[in-house]
């Protein structure tokens, strides 16, 4: 025993110091890591390796072996964790890789706006404390056709101060078919109680009627609220309230009517062989106190939230001390604005939106970019894995035109050698992480929302794999 500890001593001693270690990660790359982390991740590993000795895993060559492990899991974590990455699932607006594709040349023309400062809250013609929202307010306004409007750093925030203006410490009614669940469990009962809120339930999961709510309506009733279910539909036997009726019923009660759109279409889809989608300004036109959507669905910009309707009630939410917790940053505002100027009218958009880019290149155009790319594809990457354009149905994402299909075209990999999952790992892992995605057995890269840009580096990708 005590050799077995004498043993393990003289090994510890072969180890080197944090400080060596340091220096020596340091000589053999650009470390681009604060210098406390960087010590806690060699410190960290080091308990490690002690560990192996002193079971006996590590027996020689100790020195060596510790600079390589040391060596292998800093550059790791030197790693940039936020990347961009080449999406072939198809998915225009997927949650994971960050919703809304936006521009390039959009991105840079928005930092540089506000660089190095911006009039963010300063009035320059006043020479006074200006107000954030103004840079992109009038234009919310003009394209929702609503009195005011207020911007916040996402959907959920914009409902949650929209129920705590109202209705803290009240009632909301909201029918049964509304309660939602989207994405990371984000359930509107929670909300409202989060808000501090009384959820008061109305009609059944199929049907609601108007008198339902006129039965729910009393002295602490703080408003009617209807939820748009964005990611599924309920078909068959069924009855909704008609929003006009709603409104009416609101106003004659003097409770704000506030319906959350989640998606948010500015444009009319259908004038561009898409599913439609109920524009906001129709919500508007109908009576609705408030309305609120994402800015980063279909309207292809930056993760906000969007308040727009009565001016009253807008400039109530507004007043509320929550909105400062919540309120947009001044790239945000920046990229917005662009982003909101690129909606020229109805019928029009501005080819920077590239989001609303993606969304209305039809399978014709991604067919002719396929034949492009199989042109420069090595024979043997198309021999050995099969490789071959087929047509694809894919959708939008994000809850956003949920159940409808819409047309596109993608690379199916059917390779007897390299199962599909595999071949997965290894667009994943390349220069450029690569995501598509798997289908009986087969892999797939969707080219709906594959911006031209990438083209050049897909096609090395794949001649790479």
């Amino acid at each position: 025993m005590k050799t077995d500890s004498t043993n393990f001593r003289r090994k510890l001693k072969k180890i080197p110091s944090v400080d060596e270690l340091i220096s020596y990660c340091m000589n053999q790359f650009k470390i681009v890591l604060p210098h406390t982390y960087l010590k806690k991740i060699i410190n960290a590993e080091l308990i490690s390796i002690k560990s192996l000795i002193k079971e006996k895993k590590i027996v020689s060559n100790i020195k060596e072996k510790v600079y390589e492990v040391i060596i292998k899991k800093v550059k790791f974590e030197n790693m940039k964790k936020l990347s961009s990455v080449i999406n072939g699932t198809g998915i225009i607006l997927h949650t994971g890789l960050g919703r809304a594709p936006i521009d390039k040349n959009l991105l840079l023309q928005g930092v540089n706006d506000i660089y190095p400062y911006g009039n963010l809250e300063y009035n320059i013609i006043d020479n006074k404390r200006g107000e954030r929202n103004n840079h992109v307010n009038y234009l919310v306004n003009s394209l929702a056709k609503s009195e005011a409007s207020l911007v916040v750093n996402n959907n959920a925030a914009a409902v949650m101060l929209a129920l705590n203006t109202f209705a803290e410490n009240k009632e909301v009614i909201i029918s049964r078919g509304q309660l939602i669940e989207i994405g990371g469990s984000f359930r509107i009962p929670d909300v409202i109680k989060k808000a501090n809120c009384t959820m008061v339930e109305v009609g059944t999961t199929n049907k609601t009627h108007l008198k339902d709510y006129k039965d729910a309506i009393n002295e602490n009733t703080g408003m009617i609220m209807v939820a748009h279910t964005s990611n599924y539909k309920v078909v068959g036997f069924t009855k909704s309230v008609e929003l006009n009726d709603l409104a009416l019923l609101a106003e004659s009660k003097k409770i704000p009517l506030f319906v959350d759109v989640g998606s948010g279409a500015i444009i009319n889809y259908d004038k561009f062989a898409l599913p439609k989608e109920k524009m906001i300004s129709e919500y508007i036109k109908m009576g609705v106190d408030i309305v609120s959507f994402s800015g980063d669905k279909l309207i292809g910009g930056p993760q906000t939230g969007i308040l727009c309707g009565k001016k009253s009630r807008i400039n109530k939410i507004h007043s509320n001390s929550m909105y400062r917790a919540l309120r947009c940053d001044k790239i945000t505002i920046s990229i917005l604005e662009l982003i909101l100027k690129s909606y020229i009218d109805e019928n029009n958009v501005h080819n920077t939106n590239l989001t609303f880019h993606l969304l209305t290149r039809n399978r014709k155009e991604l067919k002719k970019i396929g034949n492009k790319i199989l042109k420069k594809i090595n024979v043997s990457i198309i021999k050995n894995y099969d490789l071959k354009l087929v047509e694809t149905f894919v959708q939008a994402g994000s809850g956003s035109l949920p159940t409808e299909n819409i047309e596109s075209i993608a690379f199916v990999f059917n390779s007897k050698k390299i199962p599909a999952s595999a071949l997965s790992f290894k667009f994943r892992n390349s220069k450029i992480p690569t995501i598509g995605y798997i289908k009986n057995k087969l892999f797939y890269i969707d080219l709906k929302a594959i911006p031209e840009d990438q083209i050049n580096s897909l096609i090395k990708i794949i001649n790479f794999v």
